[in-house]
């Protein structure tokens, strides 16, 4: 169901939009208070207010650009409609002052070839540079257009509890078009994005809402039944729940954390999942006691490290405009303390997994190769070779799953073995 387009909800949007370009709070959340205060915001309503800002975060240099001299946010929002949603002129009628008509036309015909690259990708200088350092000007720009594209809604079946097909199958009778992902053997990907937490489905615990590339971290800890677990920035429990379930509710599972709030909301999806093996634990930093008693008595260990969160640029195009050299620097140096730290709980045989959703060296393998070098009892274990065990069949020594190339949010990491 469309929304029906009017003065009045484009003067939410532009509300909303006003609230956003500030970047005092995430996104997400500034979107979600909004609505709160503005109950009479419809489904539809929300859905068009939600989509045409995070159009203008996405695409915020290029519209910049259009609008060039003349820029405001009522005009940011007309050219993201115009350009980025692809709405005509008799669209945006209920809307466009005759004075705007032939600006907005001129705006539209602009050619993206004749941008700056880093316009063109809609990325800030810094990030352009690190990225096309990476992967060449070629490839960035498919990766920037890929993350500037919203992303799909994509489900984890709770093994538990069903399987993929029963669950496929389930959906269809729901009338949810899905269909398998392509990589993850435990993946689903909506062709829509219905209202999930209403559907029984949803709260008999059948599945979960994870990225398929998520999915992949936990395949690559590769927890076995009975073993002892950690996962040590556990956040809200996405990747806990996944390898509870690979370890079919036997042994014990930490789900450690520095936020109260975090472990909280794990606790309903906890219920929901049929899970009894999970342990949260609120822990005050890397170095807590608590930590030091399982010290050398982990068979697998994950570190979903806290990162700049770049690989999830299509879910939070805001974080491209909140990070900037000096934040990378500061979290690179908490990602190698956080991995030492969690390398001390592993048993000798064990393995410890490194995760980030960055799409930066600096983050990600930099911080991998600093680690073993100061750590000769560990060694990396091929990702490539561990996956395939589980029927994935994706190249190189460590995972590296990006949405122009796999479809998912760009995910790193890797595989790492205690010797002694």
């Amino acid at each position: 169901m469309k929304a029906r387009f009017t003065p009045a909800l484009f003067a939410h949007a532009e509300a909303v939009l006003g609230q956003l370009l500030r970047f005092e709070h995430p996104a997400d959340a500034v979107v979600s208070r909004y609505f709160r205060e503005h109950r009479q915001l419809g489904h539809a309503d929300r859905a068009f207010v939600a989509e045409t800002v995070f159009a203008v975060l996405r695409r915020g240099r290029s519209i910049e650009a259009r609008c060039a001299d003349l820029l405001s946010d009522r005009r940011r929002l007309l050219v993201a409609l115009a350009v980025a949603r692809g709405w005509s002129q008799r669209e945006l009628a209920p809307v466009l002052k005759a004075t705007e008509i032939d600006w907005l036309a001129a705006a539209k015909a602009m050619r993206e070839e004749e941008m700056p690259a880093a316009v063109r990708c809609d990325l800030p200088d810094w990030l352009y540079e690190a990225l096309a350092g990476q992967f060449g000007a070629d490839e960035t720009l498919l990766l920037a257009r890929a993350l500037n594209q919203p992303a799909p809604l994509d489900l984890r079946v709770n093994t538990l509890k069903t399987s993929r097909e029963t669950l496929l199958a389930d959906l269809a009778a729901a009338g949810i078009a899905a269909n398998p992902t392509p990589c993850s053997p435990l993946g689903i990907r909506l062709s829509d994005k219905p209202a999930l937490t209403r559907l029984p489905l949803f709260t008999s615990g059948a599945f979960e809402v994870q990225d398929e590339g998520s999915q992949l971290l936990g395949l690559l800890l590769e927890p076995k039944r009975g073993e002892l677990v950690v996962d040590f920035c556990a956040g809200a429990g996405g990747k806990t729940l996944l390898l509870g379930a690979l370890m079919k509710n036997t042994g014990r599972l930490y789900a450690y954390d520095v936020s109260d709030k975090r472990l909280a909301n794990l606790k309903p999806r906890l219920a929901r999942s049929g899970l009894s093996n999970v342990h949260p634990v609120r822990i005050e930093h890397e170095r807590d006691a608590k930590i030091k008693r399982l010290a050398g008595k982990a068979d697998r260990v994950l570190v979903d490290a806290p990162c700049s969160g770049l690989g999830t640029l299509r879910r939070n195009p805001d974080l491209k405009w909140r990070q900037g050299h000096e934040s990378v620097a500061e979290l690179t140096v908490k990602q190698g303390n956080i991995l030492a730290a969690a390398a001390t709980l592993v048993r000798p045989g064990g393995r410890l997994v490194y995760a980030t959703c960055s799409l930066l060296t600096a983050e990600n393998e930099a911080v991998v190769d600093a680690f073993l070098a100061a750590h000769p009892n560990f060694s990396l274990v091929p990702a490539s070779t561990v996956l395939a065990r589980q029927g994935v069949t994706l190249a190189g020594d460590m995972l590296r799953v990006l949405p122009h190339r796999q479809h998912t949010d760009g995910f790193f990491a890797a595989a790492l073995e205690r010797q002694a």
